[in-house]
């Protein structure tokens, strides 16, 4: 049995589709029950590595399928013991950017949830310290989405401290280890 008829045949309608792209099975399943899809994946199924989650923004989107929602996330999962990579995709609106953590399963998630939010907005609710990991904490806006202004509107407000604070770091030498006077 296929792991999409695995999954079917456990969580039903929670399963909202599948595709293979480039050889790549894409497996897409509803928010709502996330937690228990990983969960089953992980512990059942035996897809022990979380290798990348990233989130992917439609705005504007002229694809063959049109789009349910602005937003996904993408679990890349691969099972050493089944030598099978496969794609969770979890499709997420844009009046409601949120999806549950997979922290607790995988802690590696830590870090790419937390980019994710970082760059494109959406909250993994359950994330034990969701906050920035990229961009400044006081950054306004998610860079990777498709409506964020190619020139900003006005300086970041704390730009003038970090250019002061690159040119006094400038004395070092990187190349040699050696320190300039200064």
């Amino acid at each position: 049995m296929s792991v999409v008829e695995i999954l079917k045949e456990k969580f039903g309608a929670a399963i909202l589709g599948e595709e293979t792209t480039a050889d790549q099975l894409g497996i897409y399943v509803s928010r709502e029950v996330l937690p228990q899809v990983m969960r089953f994946l992980h512990d059942e199924l035996d897809f022990k590595h979380l290798a990348d989650l990233c989130g992917v923004d439609y705005l504007g989107w002229k694809g063959k399928r049109k789009k349910a929602e602005r937003f996904e996330v993408v679990y890349n999962l691969y099972s050493l013991s089944r030598r099978e990579l496969i794609r969770i995709k979890v499709p997420i609106p844009e009046s409601d950017p949120r999806v549950p953590s997979v922290t607790s399963i995988w802690r590696v998630a830590n870090w790419f949830e937390r980019e994710c939010y970082d760059l494109l907005g959406i909250r993994f609710e359950g994330h034990p310290d969701l906050r920035r990991l990229l961009m400044p904490e006081n950054w306004s806006g998610h860079p990777l989405r498709k409506d964020y202004p190619l020139e900003p509107e006005e300086e970041w407000k704390d730009y003038a401290e970090l250019r002061e604070k690159a040119r006094e770091l400038s004395r070092y030498e990187w190349g040699d280890r050696r320190v300039r006077g200064g």
